[in-house]
């Protein structure tokens, strides 16, 4: 078992800082910016390890409820490895608060605006130019979580082949996405991947 962290008050700031930076950013959705999340949190800080970071995601995805979940957990785990239950709670609401508050005042304000100004060409350009942005910052996201799954990214070409399998059977067929997720739950089980 290793030690307890010992965090003082810089290290609280930091993570509040670094998380309310992070909402500012999230296009997408705070998903979106896990790889700076991981990046931080686990090699920078080494306040978590890649299993907790990895588990929080995986948890709260299958978890019903909304998405951002995973942030609570991450604070969670933070706080746990402190060794206190107030720091494990002192965690989610620092996560917590950070993650959303900067990011729905902003898309408010932005969501008003954008709603007036919505036949300017300007605001057209910017929502067509925000897809790609999505999209980079979603395929970084899977290339950490598939790597840490796999060991390594080379290495694990059968969690890459079924996750190319499943995105074809998803796009070219009508399957429910919910019979992949089961498919891809029982594949794990029996070890495959």
């Amino acid at each position: 078992m290793t030690a307890p962290l010992a965090l003082g008050w810089h290290d609280w700031l930091s993570l509040l800082v670094h998380f309310l930076m992070l909402s500012l950013l999230q296009f997408g959705g705070a998903i979106s910016v896990t790889a700076d999340m991981q990046r931080f949190l686990v090699q920078e800080e080494g306040w978590l390890s890649q299993s907790q970071f990895s588990d929080a995601i995986a948890l709260a995805q299958a978890a019903p409820g909304p998405n951002v979940l995973f942030v609570a957990l991450m604070g969670w785990h933070l706080g746990m490895n402190t060794g206190s239950l107030a720091a494990a709670f002192a965690g989610v609401a620092v996560t917590m608060a950070a993650i959303l508050l900067p990011s729905s005042i902003l898309n408010y304000q932005v969501a008003q605006w954008g709603h007036r100004n919505r036949e300017r060409r300007a605001v057209r350009a910017f929502r067509l130019g925000m897809a790609p942005v999505v999209i980079g910052m979603l395929l970084a996201t899977s290339w950490l979580l598939a790597g840490a799954g796999a060991g390594a990214h080379l290495a694990g070409w059968p969690t890459w082949l079924l996750a190319l399998l499943s995105c074809l059977v998803i796009w070219r067929t009508r399957l429910h996405l919910l019979w992949m997720l089961g498919a891809g739950a029982l594949v794990g089980a029996l070890g495959f991947v």
